[in-house]
């Protein structure tokens, strides 16, 4: 399993692994400008690599960038799909690659990628590859997508219940990534686990966060949502805690069980904490450097 910390680690770790691809990459695209890659999966094509490309129907602002992207694939001998309008938004952004999964929080713009703190989560459990590859063939081909006993968090099917039970979870700590923290629900489980004695701290913002939850602005734009869990497991995907993002758009996350690469997220954290933080805590209802997408 590997972790992808932006800004820092950049586009090279995407660009390799569309590049390492031997057989096959079926890639989810919300934004895209980034040449590189475009050129990768071209490139993927030409040495043999079957190449799918599921694009967004709709994001904000971005249609006609979306509609162009479509042709220039198309043109690149990329078989290319496009989502459904059945969910608000489809906000996933993953990629199989050969046996390995790549779960983003990061869409593949240079914002993203070198000017905001987000992460990507790659790895070769081989339930949630598979699971993943189920996901992109039901949403390609317009159909019911259900979910498989795997670590892959998928909005709007399994979300809700995966996240609580995640948090529940928690004994010493959680620490989060997320702008949005507003769903009634996770809110009260968040509170519940502060007045548990559970360390609770975001970075991002949290809409009627109890005493006990110390809320950060960050420091720079923020396009992530994680959580660590007593510095042992993780979450990394693109689905904040609120309601919509739970329930009414197409999401992907990761759960991450090792313990390794959560030990690095959370040395991620705890730096950009002391970066960040100050005495005077953010005021929880305001949701500071909010990321579109």
């Amino acid at each position: 399993m590997q972790l992808i910390v932006q800004p820092e680690s950049g586009i090279a770790p995407v660009v390799r692994a569309i590049g390492r691809a031997r057989t096959s990459v079926s890639v989810c695209i919300f934004r895209l400008d980034r040449d590189e890659i475009e050129q990768a999966l071209a490139a993927a094509v030409q040495r043999g690599v079957a190449v799918s490309a599921m694009i967004a129907h709709t994001n904000r602002g971005g249609e006609g960038a979306l509609r162009k992207l479509e042709q220039r694939l198309l043109a690149a001998g990329v078989t290319v799909s496009r989502t459904g309008d059945e969910l608000n938004r489809y906000h996933a952004k993953y990629m199989v690659a050969d046996n390995v999964l790549h779960v983003f929080g990061f869409n593949f713009t240079r914002l993203d990628i070198e000017k905001s703190r987000s992460f990507a989560i790659a790895t070769k459990d081989r339930r949630a590859v598979a699971d993943a590859l189920k996901l992109f063939t039901a949403d390609a081909c317009r159909q019911a997508y259900a979910p498989a006993r795997s670590h892959l968090v998928v909005s709007p099917e399994n979300a809700r219940p995966a996240l609580a039970a995640f948090i529940k979870g928690a004994r010493r700590q959680l620490c989060l990534y997320d702008l949005k923290v507003s769903d009634t629900a996770m809110v009260k489980l968040l509170n519940e686990r502060a007045r548990a004695g559970v360390e609770v701290r975001i970075i991002g913002g949290m809409k009627g966060a109890a005493d006990g939850v110390r809320v950060c602005k960050p420091g720079i734009r923020l396009h992530v949502r994680a959580i660590i869990r007593d510095g042992l497991r993780a979450f990394v995907g693109s689905q904040s805690l609120r309601k919509d993002e739970l329930t009414s758009r197409r999401e992907v996350g990761l759960l991450v069980n090792n313990p390794a690469v959560a030990k690095k997220l959370l040395q991620v954290f705890e730096a950009d904490w002391r970066d960040w933080a100050t005495e005077a805590a953010v005021e929880p209802e305001k949701m500071p450097f909010e990321a579109t997408g």
